[in-house]
């Protein structure tokens, strides 16, 4: 019988409440990956989070977090990843990014070429991608002649508790929720070539996207609703019907094993993954311009 290959050493950088979530939980549990380290900027945070998953080693330095893993997962503010994922790609390491993969276009441009120049492979955590039910639905809405398509992430996150950080509070739904949406809409009609938005960048955004090949949708994001529970979902609409997909039940545990498991394919095999950072960046261009129409 064939052994199964030993698990991929995944750093952990940061150890703010989505490592504590997702990042931590699902790479300590294998067994495709295992928990390498864990840095964070303050140490009492990694040694509290570390202590949870059976005491793994807590880093003073990056450059020491690095020396010991395949790959490295960020969980830390997205102008903070663009520039400490610059170190790892260069250090040869594989990248489990967030969104959005920067705070800019020229910050997301510049990891994506670092990337490129070290032939690492690298990874996005659009969670809603690795849930079956998404799949399922892309699948189902594939190659359909589409009238439109409508999208929402309603949520009370920024009111307050964990996910109420500086960057969201600062940055607003656009950059926080507005990637899942984007992404899932680009991946169901068709690439985004024109965005346009309007409304509160703090309070509610409306994006109207124009896909390749003529198909328009409609996205509604706020992070400061009161509504409970919070709603998000996907409807794509034809002249036989709707199909849609709710992100709420979607984006479970299954989800966030399947991305750990295409984490260690990836970098035992060093093949690119359809949602690596040049899918970041793409949509990283696609926030830029929604923000300079919701400026003007």
């Amino acid at each position: 019988m064939t052994e199964p290959p030993p698990p991929v050493a995944v750093g952990l950088v940061g150890a703010g409440p989505w490592a504590h979530y997702v990042h931590a939980p699902v790479l300590a549990a294998g067994p495709h990956t295992r928990l390498a380290g864990i840095w964070a900027r303050r140490p009492d945070a990694a040694t509290a989070l570390a202590t949870q998953h059976g005491g793994v080693p807590v880093f003073e330095r990056y450059e020491a977090l690095l020396e010991v893993c395949d790959a490295v997962a960020f969980s830390v503010p997205p102008d903070v990843q663009a520039t400490m994922a610059l170190a790892a790609a260069r250090a040869g390491k594989a990248l489990l990014l967030e969104k959005p993969v920067a705070l800019d276009v020229a910050a997301a441009e510049a990891l994506a070429e670092a990337v490129d120049a070290a032939g690492v492979p690298t990874q996005m955590v659009l969670s809603w991608r690795y849930a079956p039910t998404v799949r399922a639905f892309l699948r189902e809405v594939a190659g359909l002649d589409v009238l439109g398509a409508r999208a929402h992430f309603l949520s009370g996150a920024f009111l307050g508790g964990p996910f109420a950080t500086p960057w969201r509070l600062e940055h607003g739904p656009l950059f926080d929720l507005g990637p899942h949406m984007i992404d899932v809409l680009d991946a169901a009609l068709g690439t985004v070539v024109q965005v346009r938005a309007h409304g509160d960048p703090q309070r509610w955004v409306g994006l109207l996207l124009e896909h390749a090949g003529g198909a328009v949708s409609e996205v509604s994001l706020t992070g400061s609703s009161g509504t409970q529970p919070m709603r998000s979902g996907v409807e794509v609409h034809t002249r036989d019907g709707v199909h849609a997909v709710d992100g709420v039940t979607a984006v479970d545990a299954t989800a966030f094993a399947t991305m750990a498991q295409e984490l260690a394919t990836a970098v035992r095999t060093n093949t690119p993954h359809e949602l690596d950072v040049h899918r970041g960046l793409h949509l990283q261009r696609l926030l830029a311009a929604a923000l300079a129409d919701l400026r003007r």
